[in-house]
């Protein structure tokens, strides 16, 4: 069992603050990798931080759970909170996160889905992202084009 149900099952349900290290992965074409996940969403690879672990060791070990490859250099691209970062799972789970997000333009692997969070993974033009794609993060991709270019 892992922190994060480690502490549900002392809590409950109560909102709790999480640390969530994510990476828009980018290739030669200037293309971003989204995930598709299990409620058919799409989104960046990432996921829970545990104890022990460092920001960038949890999101290389998620991308490599996640979807099969191993990531070179990370660059930090920003820290992202508050009200539009907060989820309730189905079954009441509540949480804020706090996202870590990092860039990636080189990494060693062919992409293969895990099959149980991740379902499909596909690069796609930053303008022309899939209308399913998490709104917050179409949001912060679209408007942050040019930035993203200029840090690979």
């Amino acid at each position: 069992m892992g922190y994060i149900e480690t502490l549900r099952g002392m809590v409950g349900n109560i909102p709790l603050i999480l640390v969530r290290p994510s990476v828009l992965i980018v290739n030669d074409q200037r293309e971003v990798l989204l995930v598709k996940y299990r409620d058919h969403t799409w989104g960046v690879p990432g996921g829970m931080m545990e104890l022990g672990e460092s920001v960038e060791e949890c999101a290389r070990r998620e991308v490599r759970e996640e979807i099969g490859i191993e990531l070179k250099q990370l660059q930090l691209y920003g820290v992202f909170s508050g009200d539009q970062l907060y989820t309730q799972l189905r079954n009441g789970d509540q949480y804020y996160n706090v996202v870590i997000g990092y860039i990636c333009s080189q990494y060693e692997g062919e992409l293969q889905p895990d099959g149980i969070e991740v379902f499909e993974v596909k690069f796609y033009n930053p303008k022309m992202l899939p209308e399913s794609t998490d709104p917050y993060l179409k949001r912060i991709i679209q408007e942050n084009i040019q930035a993203l270019a200029s840090l690979l």
